[in-house]
């Protein structure tokens, strides 16, 4: 994988956040910077953590932020939940955001459980590869360590 964006977690992250920007449009114009602007940050959340947590390149991280991810999930559904007791949206546009957010978590858990499974494989197989040490920064070499182990 090369990409975040091929993840199927951050794809269906992206989808709620898309319809979530699509439906703020007619919530009511006093809360462009309260409601609208809440529930907009969450929804952008969901995604931007799952991609910053790609992009960390270690699985405990990556679990991390995809925690984080999971609680601007929640954050997102609680919002559209008061949009729904504030009347700004019916029950039915409620329905089908749930039925995203319930998609989007179930993806997002399973990749959290992926990533929780590969992070103790490597573990458990990580102990017994030797791998080249980091370039120095300041003179650009590699240090001479005879038999490096990871751990």
């Amino acid at each position: 994988m090369n990409s975040f964006t091929e993840l199927a977690a951050w794809q269906s992250a992206r989808e709620l956040r898309n319809s979530i920007r699509k439906l703020v449009n007619a919530f009511p114009a006093e809360e462009k910077f309260r409601l609208t602007d809440q529930i907009i940050r969450s929804s952008r959340s969901v995604t931007t953590n799952i991609a910053e947590g790609f992009g960390r390149f270690n699985h405990q991280d990556n679990i991390r932020f995809c925690r984080l991810s999971r609680g601007s999930l929640y954050e997102t559904i609680d919002h559209l939940i008061l949009a729904l007791d504030e009347k700004y949206i019916d029950e039915t546009v409620f329905n089908i955001h749930q039925s995203m957010f319930d998609n989007c978590l179930k993806i997002l858990n399973g990749y959290i459980a992926y990533l929780k499974r590969a992070k103790e494989e490597k573990a458990k197989n990580g102990n017994n590869l030797t791998t080249r040490q980091p370039n120095n920064p300041i003179t650009n070499s590699t240090p001479q360590q005879p038999n490096s182990i990871t751990t």
